[in-house]
C-alpha cells in the first residue's frame, strides 16, 4: 500500500505565491511519475504539472510560466511552486504518484487533496 499526503494549500491574494508539497510512502519499489492535478467545483479534474522520472515535465496550458514542479527523489517528494496566482487557480489540488510496489505490482495513488483559494 502506498500513501500520498499533500500539504501547503491555503488562502492567498491574487498575484501571490504558494508552495505545495506531496510525499509518497509505503511499499514503493520505484516511482515513474509524480504530478499535480486540480479540480474546481463543477469542473473535471485537470492536469496541472507532472514530473516523469526520465526528466520530462508536463504542464497544463493555463499554468505554464507561472507554476514550477520539482522533485526530491531521495524523499519521494514532489513540490509545486505557484506564482502570480489568479482567482481561476482556485481548486482542490491533488497529488498523483505512479510506480511499482515492492510486490512488483503497478500502483497509481492519489492524495486526499489540499484546497487552494485565490481571493482578495
Amino acid at each position: 500500500q502506498v500513501q500520498v499526503v499533500e500539504s501547503g494549500g491555503g488562502l492567498v491574494q491574487p498575484g501571490g505565491s504558494l508552495r505545495l508539497s506531496c510525499e509518497a510512502s509505503g511499499n514503493i519499489f520505484s516511482i515513474y511519475s509524480m504530478g499535480w492535478y486540480r479540480q474546481a467545483p463543477g469542473n473535471q479534474r485537470e492536469l496541472v504539472a507532472k514530473s516523469i522520472t526520465d526528466g520530462n515535465l508536463n504542464y497544463g496550458d493555463s499554468v505554464k510560466g507561472r507554476f514550477t514542479i520539482s522533485r526530491d527523489n531521495a524523499k519521494n517528494t514532489v513540490y509545486l511552486e505557484m506564482k502570480n496566482l489568479k482567482p481561476e487557480d482556485t481548486a482542490v489540488y491533488y497529488c498523483n504518484v505512479d510506480g511499482i510496489s515492492i510486490a512488483s505490482l503497478p500502483f497509481a495513488s492519489w492524495g486526499q487533496g489540499t484546497q487552494v483559494t485565490v481571493s482578495a
